[in-house]
């Protein structure tokens, strides 16, 4: 049996669309000394998870309605379950897969049809690798919904602007749909997406600039522009000035 480094009974909560699978991991956590609450989809894991504040969660990738992805976003744009360990569970090997449950924030991704001492085991590890953080009075309360969903789809937005997908894709990998994100963002940031998106390359662009050697045109293609004249056009247009002028001045002004 594993025991946690401090033999604390540890709160774990699975999201998991099939009933079989959950009761496999129940049965199988039932002989450990955790506390198992269930969910059939990443909507209801998100609100399970935003009362109940589960030490752990086994997030499962494909499910209807919200998928773990989409879960494990605004779990992470909220302030309130952002620390939660998250292993994802799927049934896919795909690299891509494993990299974006990774990249998402989860701390492991297993395989299915996993070995039950396996799991076991990196349940154990997680748990005691990750000690949360004390809440800050500020943090006590999650924040709401409408905020965490634009948390959410900005942090896609930083994290995707050399190739990002499509407005109602972008939406729907936040669990929403693209007029609902749009009024969103123009109630949180007095901008549409685009235009969001627009001033979030430029902003990336300008660091870019002051802070590395990188040529513009590589600038220009890791910000999501098709080359250097269309980087150009639209840095002109939002700071009066082009790329290379920006830079040589900031040289300039260091020296």
């Amino acid at each position: 049996m594993y025991l946690t480094s401090d033999a604390q009974v540890r709160n774990i909560l699975i999201v998991d669309d099939s009933a079989f699978e959950q009761r496999m991991l129940v049965d199988l956590l039932s002989e450990m000394p955790y506390r198992v609450s269930v969910a059939f989809n990443g909507e209801q894991g998100y609100q399970l998870a935003l009362s109940g504040q589960p030490d752990l969660i086994l997030l499962d990738v494909r499910m209807p309605n919200m998928d773990g992805y989409t879960c494990c976003r605004l779990l992470k744009a909220n302030p309130a379950t952002r620390d939660i360990p998250i292993i994802f569970l799927s049934g896919t090997e795909a690299v891509e897969d494993r990299i974006m449950g990774l990249q998402l924030g989860g701390v492991d991704f297993v395989s299915k049809p996993f070995t039950p001492g396996e799991l076991a085991a990196r349940i154990h590890v997680h748990l005691n690798l990750m000690k949360r953080p004390p809440v800050e009075a500020s943090e006590a309360e999650p924040i709401d919904t409408d905020s965490v969903i634009v948390n959410a789809a900005k942090r896609l937005i930083y994290d995707n602007l050399a190739a990002l997908p499509g407005l109602a894709e972008i939406a729907a990998s936040v669990g929403t749909y693209r007029e609902k994100l749009n009024q969103l963002f123009r109630t949180h940031t007095g901008m549409t997406v685009f235009a969001y998106i627009r001033e979030a390359r430029i902003q990336r662009g300008m660091h870019l600039l002051r802070d590395t050697d990188m040529d513009v045109q590589d600038i220009a293609l890791l910000l999501g522009f098709a080359n250097a004249g269309n980087f150009a056009t639209a840095f002109r247009e939002r700071m009066g000035t082009t790329p290379s002028s920006y830079r040589a001045s900031i040289i300039k002004t260091c020296d």
